[in-house]
């Protein structure tokens, strides 16, 4: 084993899976208004779309985005119109979630949001992202070595290993969302404040996607 290889790949890695993205925002989002499960299933729902990404840039799919413009601006538009979507689901949720003793809220149940529907959510935030794809076909191959096996092989290893530094990232990020959260549960304007800023944000993304 190249230690100097795989630490290299680690570091770079983690720097990048730190940076606060869409998905990110998403996850701590659902965290701090509906319970660390319902983030920690953002997360999942987040990484299983970065997961397609990974599977696109072993197989080649990816390239045919980055070559192509009309591929691009179309996946592009899709993905702009879906952070406007769920902008626009912040801007007119109602402030009245209500936190529990533990610090989840009744959002954790079925009665008040699906899990299943967050997570299809969490894996629309990365597939609809162009610019993941271009991340993974840019980054990924630096590190394809010669003689280490099939190039496809390394590429779905290597993607597979950042996709996981990236969920354990993000449930650093959940923990400390849940416990700050702890600290103002029931505070109805702290929630309203929330959406607002979570809706601003979105936009701010959407924008900065159309703008690529």
């Amino acid at each position: 084993m190249d230690i100097g290889y795989w630490a290299m790949f680690l570091t770079a890695s983690l720097a990048l899976n730190m940076t606060p993205g869409p998905d990110l925002i998403f996850v701590l989002t659902k965290t701090v208004s509906h319970g660390r499960k319902t983030g920690v299933v953002a997360a999942a729902g987040a990484c299983s779309g970065a997961l397609v990404h990974v599977a696109a840039a072993a197989l080649g799919l990816s390239a045919i985005i980055v070559s192509s413009a009309y591929a691009f601006i179309l996946i592009k538009i899709i993905g702009v119109g879906y952070l406007i979507y769920l902008a626009w689901q912040a801007f007119t949720a109602s402030g009245g979630i209500e936190l529990t003793t533990t610090g989840h809220t009744d959002g954790d149940s079925s009665s008040l949001m699906s899990h299943w529907k967050i997570f299809k959510q969490g894996v629309l935030i990365d597939v609809l992202n162009p610019k993941a794809a271009i991340f993974f076909m840019a980054f990924l191959p630096q590190f394809v070595r010669e003689g280490h096996g099939s190039i496809s092989m390394q590429l779905l290893l290597l993607g597979l290993i950042v996709v996981i530094g990236a969920f354990v990232v993000e449930l650093g990020y959940i923990f400390v969302a849940h416990r700050l959260t702890k600290k103002v549960k029931g505070n109805q304007s702290f929630t309203v404040w929330l959406n607002r800023a979570v809706g601003t944000v979105f936009v701010a993304l959407g924008i900065k996607l159309a703008a690529t």
